[in-house]
């Protein structure tokens, strides 16, 4: 390996936000458990000047270069200069684009950052960021109604950074704790609209997350119901009975990522919509 240890660059440089280059890097760099990339993220690279600097840097810490430019110049010159200090370059939409192009019959309209127009969608996503910001954690549940979804659970269940996730997605997201003692919000047993998706996860799992969580708040965790065994347990018990009861579906999350816990729940939705008689 060009670098030594067991690390390496990784250069990515994007004429937009960089969002799709650092998804698809770490996705692939997940595949390898031995090696960890310094990453080194250059958007909103539009310009000559702009790029020399990047350049300059891949000279400097050579690697792995994968880029998203749309401007045919800067690729160019940025192909050349990898080829002149032999690293390797690609880009990432390119061969995508060129098969869009044969199919399509048709050339791109070479729009920089089109995927962040501020167009209908874009706005859908705000609102939906909005209202599940609102409806975290409980709060508000006289608007539950107006939710997507409404994802449920005991503590530490994932269910705040799933919501924010689907909320990225443009889905209205709303969560609520399940606590054993503490009734649940009424409004919950007459939803016409939302689907309700309860999230759970072993005992044994939940009290790891939760004891991370409190050594991170610097509490004491010597004797906290909230890691109890059993005490757990019976919260788990008690979310499972009240799931079962309104017939909402079930998802564990103990072995998922919010990622995989969030399309599991996407997935859901969609059977969902597709059962429904259109209105």
């Amino acid at each position: 390996m060009p670098t030594g240890g067991n690390y390496f660059h990784l250069h990515l440089i994007s004429d937009s936000t960089g969002e799709t280059l650092i998804t698809v890097a770490r996705a692939v760099a997940a595949q390898y458990a031995n090696v960890t990339p310094v990453e080194h993220v250059y958007p909103l690279v539009r310009s000559q000047k702009q790029l020399d600097r990047v350049l300059d840097e891949i000279e400097e810490s050579p690697g792995i270069v994968l880029f998203t430019l749309l401007e045919r110049d800067l690729v160019v010159k940025l192909e050349a200069k990898c080829k002149e200090i032999n690293v390797p370059s690609l880009s990432i939409i390119g061969p995508v684009m060129q098969l869009f192009e044969a199919y399509l019959g048709a050339a791109t309209t070479g729009r920089v950052g089109a995927q962040h127009v501020l167009n209908a969608e874009y706005f859908k996503r705000i609102d939906a960021l909005n209202y599940t910001m609102m409806h975290d954690d409980g709060q508000h549940v006289e608007g539950l109604e107006e939710a997507d979804i409404i994802l449920v659970g005991v503590s530490r269940t994932s269910k705040t950074p799933t919501s924010i996730y689907l909320a990225n997605r443009g889905i209205r997201t709303a969560n609520v704790p399940l606590v054993p003692g503490i009734p649940h919000p009424h409004q919950l047993e007459t939803l016409k609209k939302p689907l309700v998706v309860s999230l759970h996860a072993t005992p044994e799992r939940l009290i790891q997350v939760r004891q991370n969580r409190l050594l991170t708040m610097g509490a004491d965790t010597g004797a906290d119901t909230y890691i109890d065994r059993q005490a757990v347990a019976d919260e788990v018990a008690y979310a499972r009975k009240l799931s079962a009861k309104f017939d909402w579906p079930m998802l564990d999350v103990t072995r998922r990522s919010i990622e995989e816990t969030a399309a599991a729940v996407l997935k859901l939705y969609t059977d969902r919509q597709r059962q429904r008689p259109s209105e």
